[in-house]
């Protein structure tokens, strides 16, 4: 017996298939994208631990849709409207499945951004969906390409990471996020806005989503794993209230519930008086490690030869290289001590693609950047130098 095709054919993750080989060798990962260790609020988790382990109510089966307390906050902090419902999830990556499940079938039509969240592609290619791509733009996705597929009439829903894109670190302008809204609003067509990044601006303006720019026509996808922690798994669905019931209904067969410990963790932090403080501070610790990433590219001669779009925040930048193999570039990369990602694993289509490769600054110190840059600047060197 075998598992089903669709999940034969979905390469594993390229991220996670390198996660050993840089935990047992001497490797300066720029490649996941892991919030700094030192930015988990560990003080104010010790203390709330502490009254969730005397709340035995806590430990029962609880409501499909979520911790009520948890809710409430999610409602007030990201101004849910009484026309929208909240779901909580196991991260915004469960919130991309159940999104997938609920409105695709096999073959259905998806558009999305080119590059892409690897997580979503997988999903994309597990639910056999037919996926069109359009173009990323140093401020957001290509409009006329869009309206183009919208105008076909067919199109399940547009997935899009508005905020900090990943892998590019793109932020739609203002401009782009009232063009989507009024594409979506006009041709019908929900918006999948994944959010997981928005809340790690450290410089410019905060800009609305776009989703609260259309929305009747927009699911939102928050996750707490980049301003609290990843080990958490809480995230948090927002949706039109006609969909809510489909999805606590497939909630409900997927897993029950999500961890209701951990909803209520997540709930007492987001609460504590301590915490805008943290966020403000875990958001200039990531500022300072972006700098220290500039201004290693730009004092080595052989990035010259290379682009790079500022960005202000999230956990990424994206390198664009001249026309190069990616693949080989990130494999010997390794090999000399630094991973990176290639361009290639945020396509679906392998042969349209830019050569570029991702890179992290939010995990290591200032001094492993400066030293993971060098190292991949003497790897550059050898294919583009």
């Amino acid at each position: 017996m075998q598992a089903v095709d669709p999940l034969r054919n979905t390469p594993p993750s390229y991220i996670r298939e390198i996660l050993s080989v840089v935990a047992s060798n001497d490797v300066i990962s720029l490649a996941g994208g892991l919030p700094c260790p030192d930015s988990f609020p560990m003080t104010i988790i010790d203390t709330a631990m502490r009254d969730i382990a005397c709340d035995k109510s806590l430990f029962q089966y609880a409501a499909t849709s979520g911790y009520e307390p948890l809710i409430n906050t999610i409602r007030e902090r990201y101004h849910v409207t009484d026309s929208q419902e909240v779901l909580i999830t196991n991260g915004s990556q469960q919130g991309i499945d159940l999104c997938t499940r609920v409105f695709i079938n096999k073959g259905d039509n998806i558009v999305a951004e080119a590059p892409s969240y690897l997580g979503a592609l997988q999903i994309f290619s597990i639910a056999e969906a037919n996926l069109s791509t359009v173009d990323q733009e140093n401020d957001g996705p290509n409009i006329q390409q869009l309206e183009t597929y919208f105008i076909q009439g067919d199109v399940s829903f547009f997935y899009a990471i508005p905020d900090f894109h990943n892998p590019t670190g793109c932020c739609w302008s203002l401009e782009k996020r009232q063009q989507v809204a009024d594409l979506c609003t006009r041709y019908e067509v929900l918006l999948i806005e994944d959010s997981p990044y928005r809340e790690m601006r450290f410089s410019g303006d905060s800009l609305p989503t776009v989703a609260s720019l259309c929305p009747e026509y927009a699911i939102s996808l928050f996750s707490f794993s980049k301003v609290i922690a990843p080990g958490l798994r809480i995230g948090a669905l927002i949706t039109p209230t006609r969909y809510a019931s489909s999805f606590n209904k497939l909630k409900q067969a997927t897993d029950l519930h999500t961890n209701v410990p951990l909803q209520a963790l997540t709930h007492a932090i987001l609460n504590h008086t301590d915490f805008t403080t943290h966020l403000a501070a875990t958001n200039q610790r990531y500022q300072t490690r972006y700098q220290a990433l500039v201004t290693a590219i730009t004092k080595n001669p052989v990035y010259e030869k290379c682009t790079m779009v500022p960005v202000d925040g999230g956990m990424f930048i994206w390198l664009i290289l001249p026309d190069c193999d990616v693949y080989t570039v990130a494999r010997t990369a390794i090999e000399n001590g630094v991973a990176v990602v290639p361009s290639t694993e945020f396509y679906s289509n392998k042969t349209e693609k830019a050569a570029a490769l991702r890179i992290n600054f939010s995990y290591n110190t200032p001094e492993k950047i400066e030293e993971g840059i060098r190292r991949l600047g003497d790897v550059l060197e050898e294919y583009i130098g």
